[in-house]
């Protein structure tokens, strides 16, 4: 599916403030699952340097340094993007231990993986047994655990949207009967290494050809399978990932996927974050605009 994307984030201050080194990510993943083919962005005030950058995890980030004082920080994005992944099933699981859970990684990919194999909450002993309980009924085969774990969260808990702040740990999303869909993917995450599974934590969109306007930005997980690679799992819409998704940044940490970090100095305080976000098919975009300019 092609789409075009555009997305404004606002951080406004009552008064002039100083603002410190910002990194954003909101340029797409280009991969064997999706292809970028245009992106450009715009920040308001000018950095003084603004230099993109390849990080650990190979997610592309702009660092964006400024030197005056400014009232408000506005980013703009607008891209063109085409995902190509139909099934999220096209792939058979390699070796014996990748049948079963917990996995057993070959030996040269458990260094590589340590990172989305360590868990969030170390002794998070209600997200052990919730996990466990899961595999349990999943006859502990790996991809039926995913699917259960997947359908298990997604039946559990109301969707909610909190346009900023870092996920709550799992545990603590464990104990709620609502959840903002990065929670959800931490959770999903957290449980999936309680088994062995490699899992990190993904930023991006959803998009639908329903042309709806109302979007912000979304969270899911993806794990590691051997003969499957990164493959993505969404339990807020209880689904596996396939091409209504749009990946921007992946990591073991979700504050290394936030699509911008920053921060301020000054005596002003900062008011409600604004978000606007518009992810249409190109068809949708384009009868939109046809249709537009025969109005005119």
């Amino acid at each position: 599916m092609r789409f075009l994307a555009r997305h404004t984030t606002r951080f406004r201050y009552t008064a002039p403030v100083y603002l410190e080194p910002h990194a954003i990510r909101l340029r797409p993943r280009s991969d064997s699952w999706q292809r970028l083919e245009r992106f450009r962005m715009a920040v308001e005030p000018q950095p003084s340097l603004l230099s993109e950058v390849l990080d650990s995890e190979g997610n592309s980030v702009a660092h964006a340094w400024f030197s005056d004082l400014a009232d408000s920080l506005v980013i703009r994005t607008e891209f063109e993007v085409e995902t190509l992944r139909v099934n999220p099933f096209d792939y058979l699981l390699l070796g014996e231990g990748s049948m079963c859970v917990p996995v057993e990684y070959p030996q040269e990919l458990r260094a590589p993986l340590s990172s989305a194999l360590a868990r969030s909450e170390p002794s998070a002993r209600a997200v052990d047994e919730f996990a466990n309980r899961i595999a349990e009924r999943s006859g502990r085969r790996t991809t039926e655990f995913l699917t259960l774990l997947t359908q298990e969260i997604h039946d559990r808990y109301r969707v909610v949207v909190r346009e900023h702040g870092d996920p709550f740990p799992p545990s603590e999303t464990l104990a709620t009967g609502q959840a903002a869909c990065r929670d959800l993917a931490v959770l999903f995450a957290d449980c999936c290494r309680s088994v062995g599974i490699a899992s990190r934590f993904v930023s991006g969109y959803t998009a639908s050809e329903s042309g709806a306007d109302d979007h912000h930005t979304h969270a899911w997980a993806e794990v590691y399978l051997p003969g499957g690679g990164w493959r993505g799992y969404d339990p807020s819409l209880g689904l596996a990932v396939a091409d209504s998704h749009i990946a921007v940044a992946s990591a073991a940490l979700a504050s290394r996927a936030a699509p911008t970090t920053g921060s301020f100095r000054g005596d002003a305080t900062a008011e409600p974050l604004a978000v606007e976000i518009a992810v249409n098919t190109l068809q949708h975009a384009l009868a939109t605009s046809a249709a537009s300019h025969s109005q005119q």
